[in-house]
């Protein structure tokens, strides 16, 4: 037989996509043709495929080689088709068998010595393998137990090309993927650990049951990195769906814990201020790699010292705030990736940022609005809540872990928090009421009574707020009313929205 077809799994960005991995062994000159869109590394697979094979005590077969990946048309990047590679060529020369390989994907790159090496990526291919109908993988065995997370597909192990051709060949069992619990996870930083700021830790729990973007401003020491850190100790675990969007970015990144096990808790982000708008939003020659905003999807998104980033890396973060998903278009084509973050933004008040706040300020007015202009209109009216800290007493901080509550106690009430916005919304598809689109918020049955916007309608005639701030912060009335127990936001709601977003009761 000089012809043979095994399955493999290539990625377009997040998006798993079947491939045959096809190879036509003819007569002539000795050589390797490798067709079908492959980039650099992929191309390389020729030199390594047949070290692999003539090391793991295999025939290489000289003859003029052709393999060719399909689609034709679909970018082929990586070196998750080694294995696959491999195991075509050996079929192809009469060597193996290719029935224990019916509608099997196979995946994984392939050393000099015929070891079979972990790729970036495993869990949306093998997702993308059970989309497609296949309901049994081979992978590398340290990418067994990551695989092992999807659904309805039976996985098995590869630690060496030769147990793979053992297994075609005469029957050899395959390795199974690891058993045994995940590690206990570490506690994190505890919201108790916060000294006073009662009015920002009311405003990070409103941020947190909704979902809401927030900007913290104040002098150094107020708490301002503190509480943002400690905003993923308060937001739920991730749900199955949630769990495996973001697991699957962050396999591809190659940023996944040993054990492989679905990331529960919402990813957090917190980029140097020196990050590019590339590392930010992502990038790379080719075809685009996920940057941090997609990192933080379904997490928080952190930015201390905001206005010491460029201003393009803070005006690139505007439209995936806006859409929640980011399309970068690179040489090979375009790749989307989901970017639904909560940002947080922590900044001084100005250049000499002296503890005492104002009062002991040294900056010109000119200089404090400069510093502060670094942080866009346009950026600043997607920030749903906005306020500003005052410098600690001594008296708060020496109380600190006193009176305080802790994380656990606050993620309990934002938990039921979105549990009642989820159902609420449940039937347009949204999960939290940053989510909700403001027109539906306009019209009955959600459309609140005018006594209860009254002063919300002044500000945004007179200029004060723009039409998107207005929903905005009828969004985070509704997450105040969710937090407190109650079916609808009422006046005192959107006044106390109003107070977040603007910093006065106007």
């Amino acid at each position: 037989m000089s012809y043979a077809k095994v399955l493999c799994v290539g990625l377009v960005g997040v998006t798993g996509h079947l491939v045959e991995v096809e190879a036509d062994l003819a007569p002539g000159l000795p050589t390797v043709v490798l067709s079908g869109l492959p980039d650099t590394a992929l191309n390389e697979a020729r030199d390594r495929v047949r070290a692999a094979i003539v090391n793991s005590g295999q025939r290489w077969p000289n003859r003029r080689i052709t393999v060719n990946l399909l689609p034709a048309t679909l970018p082929k990047c990586g070196s998750a088709f080694d294995l696959a590679i491999a195991a075509a060529l050996l079929a192809g020369s009469g060597e193996l068998p290719l029935a224990p390989l019916d509608r099997v994907a196979v995946l994984g790159e392939l050393g000099l010595d015929g070891a079979v090496r972990p790729v970036r990526g495993v869990l949306p291919m093998v997702a993308a393998a059970a989309r497609a109908g296949i309901s049994r993988v081979v992978v590398p065995l340290d990418n067994a137990a990551e695989a092992a997370v999807v659904p309805g597909v039976r996985v098995r192990a590869v630690d060496t090309l030769h147990r793979l051709v053992a297994f075609v060949r005469d029957g050899a069992p395959l390795l199974e993927p690891p058993s045994g619990q995940p590690p206990a996870a570490c506690p994190g930083p505890d919201l108790a650990d916060v000294a006073g700021q009662g009015f920002a830790r009311r405003a990070l729990e409103v941020a947190a049951a909704g979902g809401h973007h927030l900007a913290l401003l104040g002098p150094p020491g107020a708490g301002k990195t503190m509480l943002a850190e400690r905003l993923p100790s308060i937001l739920p675990e991730l749900d199955d769906a949630a769990a495996l969007e973001v697991t699957a970015l962050h396999s591809i990144a190659g940023l996944l814990p040993p054990d492989g096990r679905l990331l529960r808790r919402p990813p957090f982000q917190a980029p140097h201020h020196t990050a590019t708008i590339a590392s930010l939003v992502g990038g790379g020659t080719g075809l685009a790699r996920p940057g941090a905003v997609s990192l933080a999807h379904r997490g928080v998104l952190f930015l201390d010292e905001a206005p010491e980033y460029t201003r393009g890396a803070l005006e690139a973060l505007r439209q995936p705030l806006e859409s929640g998903r980011i399309l970068l278009t690179r040489s090979r084509g375009g790749t989307e990736y989901p970017a639904r973050v909560q940002l947080v933004i922590a900044a001084n008040p100005c250049p000499c940022a002296k503890p005492s706040g104002d009062i002991s300020c040294e900056c010109t007015p000119l200089a404090r609005r400069r510093y502060l202009g670094r942080l866009s209109g346009p950026l600043l009216d997607r920030i749903d809540v906005q306020v500003t800290l005052n410098p600690l007493t001594a008296a708060e901080l020496m109380d600190a872990g006193l009176t305080i509550e802790s994380s656990a106690r606050v993620a309990e009430r934002v938990g039921k928090a979105r549990a009642a916005a989820a159902a609420r919304w449940a039937a347009g598809g949204w999960r939290i009421n940053a989510e909700v689109p403001g027109p539906h918020l306009r019209r009955p049955p959600w459309r609140l009574p005018a006594d209860d916007t009254r002063t919300l309608r002044r500000l945004l005639d007179t200029g004060t707020l723009s039409a998107r701030g207005f929903d905005r912060v009828i969004r985070v009335a509704w997450s105040i009313a969710d937090l407190d127990g109650r079916d609808r936001p009422d006046v005192g709601d959107v006044d106390e929205a109003t107070q977040l977003r603007t910093g006065s009761m106007a």
